[in-house]
């Protein structure tokens, strides 16, 4: 197996470097006690358990100090260089084990960082995966995190390899080219369960097939893999009319990409992946129908990847409402019966809560402040009331997209509501909170013939532009109830997403403010400017007694929303790192 070394040198200058921190290795059974009191310290996977509550017990950072919070220490990274979309995304959580960092830039490429000083951060190794990184390459860069298996640190990237690093040197240990059709690649972070390491097709916008891989955790080896869109003759094909649009080969671009990790139950050995956007986004006409299983919470089988059940939130969706986010899994009682939940921010300014089960629909409510695609929910089905199942084409509240040149007016805008970006839940509190966009978007269809889609070439089947500018907000809804309790709103919109602590909640903005929200008010407790964008979500972590909250700043991207103080902050890769003394 090619061996690629560390630029840190051997094993001995990783060891050399590490100072005061121990190396252990990261098994299952860690993984499966990450929330527990001996792991309460640590952050050992992308959403800190495998519920993706991105709740941590750490309180030594509290509403009564946290105003004495201050810089700890600063790291910079590498992987400025740009693809033809220009420079990428810092949009990764920093994981931790044991006084050590492992973060990636946004090319994918790992780093081990050790911090336990809690005055500096020194580099141990980077691990060289040997990404490509020509600037003419038609793809946006961004990695959403890292995993932690066994001895290995795992990364999923943009060229579709799924890559292992040694944890203690940083040599290959494993590599696979997982993604082989043009266009596909990782963005998402892996998901490890068991002796499994599940990965998400990422690149559906690029006229290509979506897909959740499980893989061998020991060598990369495929075990199963599960289509979010399927060919003729299996289940849910009959939703991909492509027939009636002269397109016999539509679900073949369809989209569907897995770009956000999942969470896992296992209980019921059962992993539940959020899914994206039929494709083209902004055309319906050129894949008629509900496009299954587009736009929508999955749940898997962990071994054999089985369908156990999907719930689709916005059938036929034309207005790019695509629902990779996070899927956060919860028990609670509801109308006093204790009940296996799924909740879900949908990023249509829907908050949802399902039976995890069954995928059955059991309330939901609007959190954004301006929503006019729809009218409503169905109170028994879930879906928008304007659905009719009989239709090959569906029309919502909003007015009518086709390729007559109708424009319309969504709100949310494309991007949501809630993104990608992460939301939290308090398990003792039994609140959850998401953090967002506030606004509205214009679109319009533009018809391209099948014969000029090509795979791996973006295909949004119409354009957009955002209507106004836009703003955001940070939403606690009380998961028994459904209902709203509080709302924060924000002069930019809100990329980072959230961590929660036991009374305070965190997260980022744009222009680069790093801030924390008192949990039960959503009120402004904190904050310092660091100037780097944040599109990446907070997480908290101990060395020793002292807690550290950390977050990844980065370049902002080439939309600036209508901010024009926007336009001018500067690149840098960067991670961050704060406590109180």
């Amino acid at each position: 197996m090619k061996m690629r070394k560390i630029l840190a040198g051997s094993c001995a200058m990783a060891v050399a470097m590490a100072g005061t921190a121990s190396w252990a290795e990261v098994t299952a059974d860690r993984l499966m006690n990450a929330a527990t009191e001996a792991e309460a310290g640590n952050w050992l996977m992308v959403h800190k358990t495998y519920d993706s509550n991105r709740f941590s017990s750490l309180n030594q950072i509290n509403a009564g100090n946290v105003a004495g919070m201050r810089l700890a220490f600063a790291v910079p990274l590498g992987g400025l260089e740009a693809s033809a979309f220009g420079a990428g995304y810092m949009e990764g959580t920093p994981l931790v084990d044991n006084g050590f960092m492992y973060v990636s830039d946004p090319w994918g490429t790992p780093y081990k960082i050790d911090v336990s000083s809690g005055k500096q951060g020194k580099v141990v190794w980077i691990c060289d995966t040997g990404i490509d990184k020509d600037p003419s390459r038609g793809v946006l860069l961004a990695t959403r995190g890292l995993a932690l298996a066994g001895n290995n640190v795992i990364t999923a990237l943009n060229d579709g390899r799924v890559v292992a690093c040694d944890s203690e040197t940083g040599d290959i240990a494993w590599e696979q080219q997982v993604a082989t059709e043009p266009g596909e690649g990782f963005t998402s972070a892996p998901q490890v369960v068991g002796d499994k390491i599940m990965v998400g097709q990422s690149y559906g916008d690029w006229a290509t097939r979506g897909w959740i891989a499980a893989l061998n955790a020991s060598d990369g080896s495929e075990v199963w893999r599960f289509y979010t869109v399927p060919e003729p003759g299996q289940p849910g094909s009959e939703t991909w009319k492509c027939d009636e649009a002269g397109n016999p080969d539509c679900w073949k671009t369809g989209g569907g990409a897995a770009w956000v990790s999942g969470s896992y139950d296992p209980g019921s050995n059962t992993v539940y992946w959020g899914t994206g956007n039929p494709v083209p986004m902004f055309d319906p006409e050129f894949r008629p129908g509900d496009n299954l299983y587009t736009n929508s919470s999955l749940a898997l089988d962990a071994d054999t990847g089985e369908l156990k059940w999907h719930f689709q939130y916005t059938p036929g969706d034309y207005m790019d409402y695509d629902e990779v986010g996070v899927q956060l899994l919860m028990d609670v009682k509801i109308n006093g019966e204790d009940r296996k939940v799924l909740s879900h921010f949908g990023r249509n300014g829907v908050f949802y809560s399902l039976d995890r089960t069954n995928g059955a629909y059991i309330q939901s409510a609007q959190y954004v402040t301006q929503l006019n695609w729809t009218k409503g929910v169905d109170p028994k089905t879930g879906k928008p009331v304007e659905y009719d199942p009989s239709k090959s084409l569906q029309t919502y509240a909003m007015g009518v997209l086709n390729r007559a040149g109708a424009t319309a007016t969504n709100c949310p805008h494309i991007t949501g509501g809630v993104n990608y970006y992460p939301t939290a839940y308090n398990p003792t509190t039994g609140v959850a909170y998401g953090a967002g966009q506030e606004g509205c978007s214009d679109i319009a269809t533009k018809e391209v013939a099948p014969a000029d889609v090509t795979s791996g070439s973006i295909f949004l089947g119409g354009t957009y532009a955002a209507n106004g500018v836009q703003t955001g907000s940070i939403t606690a809804i009380d998961v028994a109830s459904g209902k709203q309790i509080g709302k924060q709103e924000t002069p930019y919109p809100n990329h980072s997403g959230v961590l929660v602590t036991p009374d305070l909640v965190w997260s980022g903005a744009l222009d680069g403010t790093f801030s924390a929200y008192d949990a039960k008010t959503l009120a402004p407790v904190w904050s310092m400017n660091l100037g780097t964008a944040f599109r990446a979500p907070p997480m908290t972590y101990s060395v020793g007694d002292k807690q550290y909250v950390a977050i990844e700043g980065g370049p902002i991207g080439s939309n600036s929303m209508g901010h024009a103080d926007l336009e001018t902050i500067q690149q840098a890769n960067m991670i961050w790192v704060f406590a109180v003394d």
